[in-house]
């Protein structure tokens, strides 16, 4: 049990401090970016599609790990939800706990699937507004739901055998990466007004309510080695590994190896540097 909690509170810890921080920042100087290019605004929301995944996974793996210490197995809670080819399958593969308590709680008792498919599609997008509504009150969360409940509906519409489950498997998942992003705006972003700009950012227009800083100065942080470096391996962890449960079903001297150097790596970080937020404590 205790190499159990060294292999899932270690890679936890990793997550946050090591790839979700790194990520948090850019993703903090590009939402707060005067006049931001195109590619910058992209590469913003992906690093805070990132920053999300890895702080709010990293801190489940830390408490997986400290259940096990202390006897107790928790159920996987994040499952590699951006290898998803759908937003359906993103939503059985995303905080697993709190799509199943919308699942139990909301979506059932609402009448579920069993009453037709309008109701169902109705139930569908109803259940994700008030999941949006559960982050907050505010529009932006309000929208970030409508999107996750109206795809939801929509892609129940299409049912299994439409042309789009026929594409290859990768443009499945860029187009869902894609919406998810998109939806990640309003959840980032502090107001509508905020959103709307960072969205006219990303398709090729120009920010206009950014509150400081200018895109060169943007620039030259975001693209730092260090920041850059943390963005790629946050990528490649996320589309090509496995996830923090399954890496640690099976023990090897090698990744108990790898828990304490990424344990101490951590360690450093967490002493040398200043931003570490907790995103996770807002919700």
């Amino acid at each position: 049990m205790f190499h159990l909690f060294t292999l899932g509170f270690n890679a936890g810890m990793g997550k946050k401090i090591l790839l979700a921080n790194p990520c948090g920042k850019i993703a903090d100087v590009c939402f707060s970016t005067v006049d931001l290019h195109s590619g910058d605004a992209w590469y913003g929301i992906t690093a805070y599609a990132f920053q999300i995944y890895y702080d709010f996974s990293g801190y489940s793996d830390m408490a997986i790990g400290l259940g096990l210490m202390l006897g107790f197995v928790f159920a996987k809670n994040f499952d590699s939800p951006y290898k998803s080819q759908s937003i359906t399958e993103f939503w059985r593969r995303w905080h697993l706990s709190l799509s199943t308590w919308l699942r139990d709680y909301l979506y059932i008792p609402l009448g579920g699937n069993r009453k037709g498919k309008i109701r169902t599609y109705v139930n569908l997008t109803l259940v994700m507004l008030l999941g949006g509504l559960w982050h907050g009150a505010s529009w932006n969360f309000l929208i970030w739901g409508g999107i996750h409940g109206g795809y939801l509906a929509f892609e129940r519409a299409l049912g299994k055998e439409s042309v789009y489950h026929r594409m290859p498997k990768i443009i499945q998942v860029v187009l869902t990466f894609f919406i998810v992003l998109i939806a990640w705006v309003f959840f980032r972003a502090d107001t509508l007004s905020d959103a709307w700009r960072y969205l006219t950012s990303m398709f090729g227009g120009s920010g206009t309510a950014a509150q400081n800083g200018g895109g060169a100065v943007a620039e030259g942080l975001i693209y730092a080695p260090y920041y850059l470096m943390n963005f790629i391996i946050a990528a490649l962890a996320i589309w090509a590994l496995p996830t923090t449960w399954d890496f640690t079903r099976r023990l090897s001297w090698w990744k108990i190896l790898w828990a304490i150097v990424v344990f101490a790596l951590a360690l450093i970080s967490l002493t040398t540097q200043s931003y570490n937020p907790f995103i996770y404590f807002i919700f």
